[in-house]
């Protein structure tokens, strides 16, 4: 299939099940094939652009880079919308600012990247290492479900879902099954985010907006919630051991399903 043609392929089935199912889109595609899993880049040829482009932001919208070694590579600001990252190496890349939404990133390798402000809007990163990334600032309106954020940095996320706009159905952060273990969340918005069964142990929740999401079966044993937003979050089977800040916690009495929380 010609670039151009996927482009346009991937970005109608996007919209599409963005509109029917944002959490079952994976369902109807084939990640088997070249488009999705094959380059039409070398590192070589992107090392060549970055150098031409003088330090102007890249634009790689739609390109297939899938499993390329990109790791440590100056990406900031760069335009990577619709593109397939899937497998690609990023360890250590700065994607400062990068525009990434609608972008395919199934089990890259995030591994310390700098993504402060970078925009993951209907992003399909499902089981992506982003260990000890900073993502500081950026937008993660996409599923990350089964992915890895240990230790990463997380401070003023923005992954609420926007109420004044949702033509396309809801749209918000899908963190089921997310290692968050140790994540400082400091000031993120997660407001009705899926946050089922992720690992928030010892994570830094402290004025964090989780109000109206889906924490069922999540584990945040020593987490720190001190001014952090519970209105209507939904802890069915959550483990909220030892937490620490609880005392100063907002909505703490709002709490959905607390009496099937384990506590103990």
């Amino acid at each position: 299939m010609r670039p151009l043609a996927a482009t346009v392929l991937v970005s109608v089935m996007m919209i599409g099940s963005i509109a029917a199912a944002q959490d079952n889109m994976l369902r109807y595609l084939d990640l088997t094939t070249p488009d999705m899993t094959h380059a039409e880049m070398s590192r070589a040829d992107i090392d060549a652009l970055i150098s031409e482009a003088g330090g102007r932001p890249l634009n790689l919208s739609g390109k297939r880079l899938s499993g390329l070694n990109l790791s440590g590579a100056n990406l900031s600001g760069a335009n990577l919308r619709l593109s397939r990252l899937n497998r690609t190496d990023l360890s250590s890349a700065d994607l400062s600012g990068a525009t990434l939404d609608q972008a395919w990133l199934l089990k890259a390798n995030m591994r310390g990247a700098k993504l402060v402000g970078a925009s993951f809007f209907g992003a399909q990163v499902r089981e992506a290492d982003l260990s000890g990334a900073d993502l500081t600032r950026a937008k993660l309106i996409g599923d990350f479900g089964g992915a890895k954020l240990r230790g990463a940095t997380l401070v003023g996320l923005r992954a609420g879902a926007d109420m004044k706009n949702q033509s396309m159905g809801l749209m918000r952060a899908v963190f089921t099954s997310v290692d968050l273990e140790g994540a400082d969340l400091t000031g993120a918005d997660l407001s009705r985010s899926k946050l089922n069964f992720a690992n928030l142990k010892g994570a830094n929740l402290t004025d964090a907006n989780l109000m109206g999401s889906d924490a069922s079966g999540s584990d945040m044993t020593g987490a720190t919630i001190a001014g952090a937003n519970f209105k209507d979050v939904d802890v069915t089977s959550a483990k909220l051991r030892h937490l620490n800040g609880q005392h100063a916690a907002r909505e703490w009495g709002a709490l959905v399903n607390a009496d099937r929380a384990i506590r103990e």
